[in-house]
């Protein structure tokens, strides 16, 4: 990653993208880029416009919810609570103007919150490469 789009994964199991791309453009590249790929969006909670709902004001901040149910499964199947864990999630957020963070479970976390061999983690890698990848071009 370059010095504009740095990495990291904290020891809590959470891994931050910086985007390079705005606010809007970073959840519209997500979804696109999970759509291009056949990922299916489950949702998309608009926590900005919740608080909104209620009164508060928060910056922008979106949850989204992705995943393959044949990837998701097996894990499910394996450990029924990694349903907590499951679909993914990918938080995108902008505490600060201007600085767009893209934050997600890290593989690692997930196996072993769940007690999953690391052979499941093949089944949802893939996806943390693809949100990588998406915040690399």
């Amino acid at each position: 990653m370059t010095e504009d789009n740095s990495s990291s994964t904290d020891d809590r199991g959470i891994v931050t993208i910086k985007s390079r791309l705005s606010f809007t453009q970073t959840v519209e590249r997500l979804n696109s880029t999970f759509q291009s790929h056949g990922i299916k969006v489950f949702d998309a909670i608009d926590q900005q416009a919740e608080a909104r709902s209620v009164g508060l004001d928060m910056p922008p901040m979106v949850l989204i919810l992705f995943g393959n149910p044949k990837a998701g499964t097996p894990l499910m199947l394996a450990r029924p609570l990694s349903g907590l864990d499951l679909p993914l999630k990918v938080l995108v957020s902008e505490a600060n103007a201007g600085e767009v963070l893209v934050s997600f479970n890290s593989t690692l976390y997930i196996l072993k919150r769940h007690g999953l061999q690391e052979e499941f983690g093949s089944n949802i890698e893939p996806a943390a490469r693809l949100i990588e990848a998406a915040m690399s071009d």
